[in-house]
């Protein structure tokens, strides 16, 4: 069988060109006279014989199989490729664009955490970034035992070891347990330095690695939001203001329940007035006595024993304690 076939040309395209598809192998072997490759944006279309690269096409058009990419594959590689040679070329195309994808822990994660003998489980989500950037080992690797290589098939390989990288990096720039998004950056390049090693081997490079957020458990999380608002808020009076307006806007809402929030509020501030001027009120009265008391034992007309309380009138001298009066 000849390189070209005398059967009718066809027309070598990725057909059904899927964004989730990171490489597809055209199904027929046979290349026919009359034959056109067709690559669109985002595509490279590599010429394979015998499992070796012979010529990749990154700019996108309509070419002739016969006019077009024989003699560039002639003139690249030294082939005299012609009507009647025994080669065959499979036609493998690959999506050359970035890839996103969004990562989850299964599972919460148990981080060694002091205090907490069985660690503090944490789960984390974000997203990885990744493209082909090393055709030859991606066909070394994948296209000799597959025809189509999916996203989904690369997500599993990063999430398979996601886990473990997640509680190794945590661990290693977690600086502090309970605030671990503030180290998130720190931890997440370590990660896609690892995670490129991880897919070196497929020709496929890691360009980006983020984590969105850190989610603990919900007790620990109350305790995270408790310690946060009170250390936000530093004065207590002004702690006391914020949770009485809080309470204001976040009411029944009604105008009946203001209005009786408002009226616990000023009975309250009433009741406080109240005290203070009884408070005012003895402290003058008690003035007083003593400014009597000191008037009356200076004119001789003592009536009790301002030291113990005992009558003595008249006297100089308290009958009791001694105490002089005059």
């Amino acid at each position: 069988m000849g390189f070209f076939s005398n059967q009718l040309a066809a027309v070598v395209e990725w057909k059904e060109f899927r964004d989730d598809m990171i490489f597809w192998k055209w199904p027929n072997s046979e290349l026919k006279k009359g034959s056109r490759l067709i690559i669109r944006p985002g595509q490279d279309a590599i010429f394979l014989n015998t499992g070796r690269i012979e010529g990749i096409f990154k700019d996108d058009g309509d070419y002739d199989i016969e006019s077009q990419i024989i003699p560039f594959l002639s003139t690249l590689k030294g082939f005299k490729f012609g009507f009647n040679t025994n080669l065959r070329a499979e036609v493998l195309f690959i999506n050359t664009k970035e890839f996103t994808i969004k990562w989850g822990t299964a599972n919460a994660i148990n981080i060694p955490a002091a205090g907490m003998p069985g660690g503090m489980p944490i789960r984390a989500h974000g997203t990885a970034n990744f493209k082909v950037n090393d055709y030859v080992k991606m066909i070394d690797k994948v296209v000799g035992v597959k025809n189509e290589y999916f996203v989904e098939d690369v997500k599993l390989r990063i999430t398979a070891v996601l886990d473990q990288q997640l509680m190794k990096w945590i661990c290693k720039e977690g600086k502090d347990m309970f605030n671990l998004q503030a180290n998130s950056y720190d931890i997440a390049q370590g990660i896609r330095t690892d995670l490129d090693m991880e897919l070196f081997d497929l020709g496929i490079t890691i360009t980006g690695f983020n984590i969105m957020s850190f989610t603990y458990p919900e007790e620990i999380q109350r305790m995270i939001t408790k310690n946060a608002s009170q250390s936000m808020i530093g004065d207590v009076n002004r702690y006391q203001q914020i949770n009485m307006a809080d309470s204001m806007v976040n009411g029944r809402g009604t105008a009946g329940s203001m209005a009786s929030d408002m009226a616990g509020m000023m009975m309250g501030m009433n009741m406080a007035n109240q005290m203070m001027q009884n408070m005012n009120q003895n402290q003058n009265q008690n003035q007083s006595v003593n400014q009597n008391g000191t008037a009356n034992t200076a004119s001789g007309n003592v009536n009790f024993c301002p030291n113990c309380g005992q009558k003595a009138t008249g006297a100089k001298f308290c009958p009791n304690c001694g105490q002089k009066l005059a």
